[in-house]
């Protein structure tokens, strides 16, 4: 944002960090408001909107420490303090902000899906997955990580349409969609209507 921008209007369900040059430290300020800069603080971007998650989705982050009444636990500074390498699950809530050093995560939305790896062997709720597993976690969904497995991708559905097919060839022994075997280098097309 630019330095000369000295009267900064936040819209409702919109933020803004403020960098206090003096102190070196972040903060945040939500709309509605109009907020005017001192001379000393820089505006670090334009308002952004806060964060909405949809329904059936999730959200994890870089979470800030919160304390007993849910407000966050500032230093001696009055800078957030963080909780650096720890996830947060959000699930449908009120629309909120980011802190400074907050990150966003992965949204599985319609139409995608997420491509998991088995880290270590585990019970699943719907079956057992040996270390080195692959499988996929389609969207819309709820899916709540686990220190298990790794998120490898997030892919995009390809939609199959009249007179089109698909030719896909296994890199794994597997079963697919429809519960037919596959060999590993088999090679198969798809020429239905499907979204795949």
């Amino acid at each position: 944002m630019p330095e000369e921008e000295s009267v900064i209007r936040i819209p409702p369900y919109y933020y803004i960090h403020i960098l206090d040059q003096n102190t070196n430290i972040a903060r945040v300020e939500s709309g509605p408001k109009t907020y005017i800069r001192q001379d000393h603080e820089r505006i670090l971007f334009h308002p952004e909107k806060m964060v909405i998650v949809p329904p059936r989705n999730y959200w994890c982050k870089n979470p800030v420490i919160r304390d007993e009444q849910g407000d966050p636990v500032l230093d001696e500074g009055g800078q957030v303090k963080l909780n650096h390498g720890d996830l947060e699950i959000r699930l449908v809530q009120k629309p909120f902000h980011l802190f400074p050093g907050e990150v966003i995560e992965k949204i599985i939305y319609a139409n995608t899906a997420m491509r998991l790896r088995a880290m270590l062997d585990f019970e699943d709720e719907s079956e057992s997955r040996v270390a080195g597993d692959e499988w996929l976690f389609q969207g819309p969904g709820t899916y709540i990580p686990r220190k298990e497995v790794e998120e490898v991708e997030t892919i995009s559905a390809i939609i199959i349409y009249p007179n089109q097919a698909l030719k896909l060839k296994a890199r794994k022994e597997t079963k697919d969609r429809d519960g037919n075997d596959r060999v590993a280098g088999g090679v198969f097309n798809l020429n239905s209507l499907y979204i795949f």
